[in-house]
């Protein structure tokens, strides 16, 4: 954020600079421009008259829009105006101007013109009284209204480049106001769950705790109502539980506090242990979760062994959750090119195309439409690819709408165990 500030002042400084510097080279073009044609015009005049012009202070700018041009003889209004006219033509200066010629036996400006060279027709044309100078005496002023304008018409480009860029670096600023404020909100939205989840665990704990009491208690185990309602009130904690600890572990993986403690694990035996606790879920509907494998070795891998649980976990509980018929799932490990490949296919109701790209996405469900019945946050698979790749793993999914999906996870293998 920094060094971007710094670029955008950088280049407005920078923009700043040019525009001033190519205004001071027209306006330095423009009163050289104006200076030759007076000149020629003072020079064309005493050409007509056949005198001399002054050595010194022929030409003198009273201001930025003004001038005045010292003759040593008496000036016709008619044939300056024709020398200005022809002068200006030749180096093709269009700016309005402005002319009047000082008559000194009265002491009064003899006559007066505006004459207009731009294409555009300024149809508020407010003439101004001249001031005199009394260092001179034979002499004409000419002045330039739009002489602003003229500028600005040469410069345009630059100046629309100019605004363009201005423009581009204050959407941009914008735009870093916005990414500041956006962080600010998530910042607090994180910090709000994280306190949040923290705050429930003492609860969830109590919970456990007074269940389990309450179901090794005698009276309790008498009734066998009561002990179905105390079992269901640990599972449900349980499950609150999970959750819980589901939000902590990615909050700590966005806040790169997360290390995963890798230890050796016999792969195919932790599989059989998690599909074992899995297939309950499946045997009151008659599915299956089945292990398959054409391994002579057992192999060994180096994983977090409770988040490696997680990942299995998860995607049977979401295979089984998004099965409108009897789950059937297989879980298959094979070895491919220094890899094993532990696949997991079941027979649910796929995900669309347009979807699979979003699936890891922290909150994104695949839409069932106005139907709401398998509940979840949209966090399940975004850990999963978190833990996948703080292990440095591989996972990929393919499905097919109506028909299942296979999610495969890429393990490197360490060593074999026979």
């Amino acid at each position: 954020m920094f060094l971007g500030t710094m670029a955008i002042a950088g280049v407005l400084l920078f923009q700043s600079f040019w525009i001033k510097k190519s205004w001071d080279l027209k306006e330095e073009e423009f009163n050289h421009t104006v200076s030759k044609v007076l000149r020629n015009v003072a020079s064309d005049i005493a050409a007509y008259n056949k005198t001399e012009l002054p050595k010194h202070d022929l030409i003198q700018r009273r201001s930025s829009n003004y001038y005045s041009v010292n003759v040593n003889s008496a000036i016709d209004a008619n044939i300056l105006e024709d020398f200005l006219y022809r002068e200006f033509n030749k180096v093709s200066f269009n700016s309005d101007f402005e002319y009047a010629v000082y008559d000194c036996s009265n002491g009064e400006y003899l006559y007066s013109n505006y004459c207009n060279l731009s294409e555009v027709q300024d149809s508020e044309i407010v003439k101004e009284e001249h001031p005199k100078f009394d260092d001179l005496i034979y002499y004409f002023v000419v002045k330039f209204p739009s002489r602003t304008g003229y500028i600005i018409r040469d410069l345009r480009l630059v100046i629309l480049f100019g605004i363009f860029t201005i423009i581009s670096l204050l959407s941009f600023m914008y735009a870093l106001w916005s990414l500041l404020r956006q962080k600010q909100v998530t910042d607090m939205q994180s910090d709000f769950i994280n306190n949040m989840t923290h705050e429930f665990k003492t609860p969830i704990s109590s919970i456990k705790i007074a269940s389990d009491y309450l179901l090794q208690h005698p009276a309790i185990k008498a009734e066998e109502r009561t002990t179905k309602y105390m079992s269901i009130i640990k599972d449900q904690n349980q499950r609150l539980n999970d959750q819980v600890e589901k939000v902590l572990s990615i909050a700590r993986l966005e806040r790169d506090q997360f290390r995963v403690n890798k230890v050796e694990l016999n792969l195919l035996g932790t599989l059989s242990h998690i599909i074992e606790q899995e297939s309950i879920k499946v045997l009151n509907v008659n599915g299956s979760i089945k292990l398959q494998h054409q391994l002579t070795l057992e192999p060994i891998i180096e994983a977090d062994k409770l988040h490696f649980t997680n990942i299995i976990t998860n995607v049977l509980d979401n295979a089984i959750k998004y099965c409108k018929k009897t789950p059937d799932i297989i879980v298959n490990v094979k070895e491919k090119r220094g890899s094993l490949l532990v696949s997991i296919q079941d027979n649910g109701i796929g995900i669309e195309k347009e979807s699979i790209k979003k699936i890891f996405d922290k909150f994104y469900r695949v839409s069932t439409g106005n139907v709401h019945d398998i509940k979840g946050f949209g966090l399940g698979l975004f850990y999963v690819k978190n833990i996948v790749d703080a292990h440095g793993w591989e996972i990929k999914i393919d499905s097919v709408l109506n028909k299942g999906t296979k999610t495969q996870l890429i393990i490197p293998t360490t060593k074999q165990k026979i």
